[in-house]
Formats: C-alpha cells, sequence, structure tokens
C-alpha cells in the first residue's frame, strides 16, 4: 500500500509517500480503508522528537491519529462491525495510508462527509473531556483560550450545548466565527483581562486554554487569583503555575458515535481548512506549522 513515512525527526521534508506492507487486523482489531485522514499539530510536534513520550516505537513511521474510511477486514472478538461499514475513528498504526487498523471506531452517518468525520475524533474527545473536568454547567461562564482553531471551536460549541456563556479569545478577523458558533468574541493580546471583564463583569467560572500563548497567568487573574478551574491542554508551564494539564484520556466509540450523530445534524461543526493528496503531507504540515490555520487540515489517499 501507499503510506506516508519517515525514518528520522526532523521537519516536513523526512515525509515521504513510500509503498509499505498492508497491515491485517489483530483481535479486537478492524482494519479501514482510509477514505480520509485529518492532520493534527501533535503530527509535527511527534514527527519533529519534540514528544518522545509519544515518539514511535520503531521507524519507519506512518504519522497520523484520526481518520474515516470502510471497513474492508474484520479481525478476532469484533463484534458490531462488518466489512462495508463506513466509520470513524482512532487508528493504531498511523492514518497517513491507504489503510490503517483500528480498535476504536463508531459508524458515520450518511449525512456526515468524510473530510468532517475524519476532522471530529480528537477535536471532540479533547474538549469533552475538558469540560467535565471543569465541571461546566448550564448558566456559568467559560473562558475560552484558541477558540477559532479546530479544537476550540468544538469546544465552544459543546459548551453551549451545556448552557454556558463561551467567552472566545481569538484574532478580530475570526470574531464573526466565533459569533456563529454562539461565543462572545475577545481579542487576545494585551489588555486581555479588562476586556474580558468588560463583557463578564461578573467574572469567569472556567478557563479552558486550547492556546498555549501564555494566556494562563491572566486566567489566574480573572479567576480571582486561584488555579481552580481552569485547564490547559497546550501550555507547557501549567506544571510551573499549578495549573490542570489535560493531555489525553480514554477513547470511547460511544461518546464519539453521539458527537458523529451532532455533527450530522448540523450541531456540531468543523471546519475544514484544506484538502491535500497523501502525497502532499509534507506540504499540509508546512502550513500546519504555521499556527495560522482556521480548520482542519486533511490529507485524501
Amino acid at each position: 500500500m501507499k503510506a506516508i513515512v519517515y525514518e528520522e525527526y526532523g521537519g516536513p521534508e523526512v515525509l515521504r509517500l513510500k509503498e509499505m506492507a498492508e497491515p491485517h487486523p489483530g483481535p479486537g482489531q478492524v482494519r479501514l480503508k482510509v477514505v480520509a485522514a485529518a492532520v493534527n499539530p501533535l503530527d509535527y510536534k511527534i514527527r519533529r522528537g519534540w514528544m518522545p513520550q509519544m515518539g514511535p516505537a520503531e521507524f519507519p513511521a506512518i504519522p497520523g491519529q484520526e481518520a474515516s474510511g470502510i471497513v474492508d477486514e474484520v479481525g478476532p472478538g469484533v463484534t458490531g462491525l462488518s466489512v462495508g461499514d463506513e466509520v470513524l475513528g482512532w487508528t493504531d498504526t498511523g492514518a497517513y495510508a491507504a489503510y490503517a487498523l483500528a480498535t476504536v471506531v463508531a459508524p458515520k452517518p450518511a449525512d456526515l462527509d468524510w473530510e468532517s468525520a475524519a476532522a471530529l475524533p480528537v477535536a471532540a474527545e479533547t474538549s469533552a473531556r475538558v469540560l467535565d473536568l471543569l465541571q461546566l454547567t448550564d448558566g456559568e461562564t467559560l473562558l475560552l483560550h484558541g477558540a477559532a482553531g479546530v479544537v476550540g471551536g468544538v469546544g465552544v460549541q459543546l459548551a453551549v450545548a451545556r448552557g454556558a456563556t463561551v467567552i472566545g479569545t481569538a484574532s478580530p478577523a475570526n470574531h464573526d466565527y466565533l459569533r456563529s458558533l454562539g461565543a462572545i468574541p475577545v481579542a487576545y493580546g494585551e489588555g486581555l483581562a479588562d476586556r474580558v471583564r468588560a463583557v463578564a463583569p461578573r467574572g469567569v467560572d472556567a478557563v479552558y486554554d486550547a492556546a498555549g500563548q501564555g494566556d494562563l497567568p491572566v486566567s489566574i487573574e480573572l479567576r480571582g487569583g486561584t488555579t481552580d478551574r481552569i485547564v490547559t491542554i497546550a501550555d507547557i508551564q501549567a506544571a510551573d503555575l499549578g495549573v490542570t494539564f489535560s493531555g489525553g484520556g480514554d477513547r470511547s466509540a460511544e461518546a464519539l458515535a453521539d458527537h458523529a450523530r451532532l455533527a450530522a445534524a448540523g450541531r456540531l461543526r468543523v471546519l475544514i481548512a484544506q484538502s491535500y493528496p497523501l502525497a502532499d503531507a509534507a506540504k499540509a504540515h508546512e502550513q500546519s506549522e504555521t499556527g495560522h490555520t482556521r480548520g482542519k487540515l486533511i490529507l485524501r489517499p
């Protein structure tokens, strides 16, 4: 099969399109004929060797966590899935390939397109997990940093669905987009605390940092000096400040199926920025590394 691989850590140029042996499912796994694979910032961080705890066990490595595709082989012990089923989920063997093995998948609703399906698992699981950690409830006010990003945008929608008021930080160019998701937008940067107080004079009940751009100190200030109910998924200074860092959780096929149904019904949107042929994975990584992409980047094998 054709797959994108890298055989050493480095920049986007280490990504190569190669012929690799097709994988076959073991117990509890299915094999997907990949239709769309999503590109996440974590992919390039692992590729550069910045995440040694998450790096490949061996080279050559196939990048990518999430994909949508068609089940074309079923391993021993798998129930509820058959050859020909359309699914989305997390891959066990890397998503940037013609075929990938997976353990945790959910049915893809017919009304959900392939690219949106591939873009959903990581963003939905991450934001649902953080909102649970924050114990966000109806009537509360959430400050969400990086609200215009893929994960942040999903977080806005899930928080609004819980009945929360969401104040989202983003550049002014993204403010109309945040309003369309149901958030109150504020510009990040100097003076952020004053801008948040202007729209939330009673304060904020919780803070979700999806940006990792150094906003934890002002978040603590806005929470009245406490680190309680502040969670970041992106700021490596969290431990120094006593803030909770959430870097992963349990992958649930049932929760993913719920999110997929919401997306198919138009109640959970994942913005797609651009789709690339699989062979252009290096270009997709170059774009991802700019940090200025609004929406998900997708590879199509």
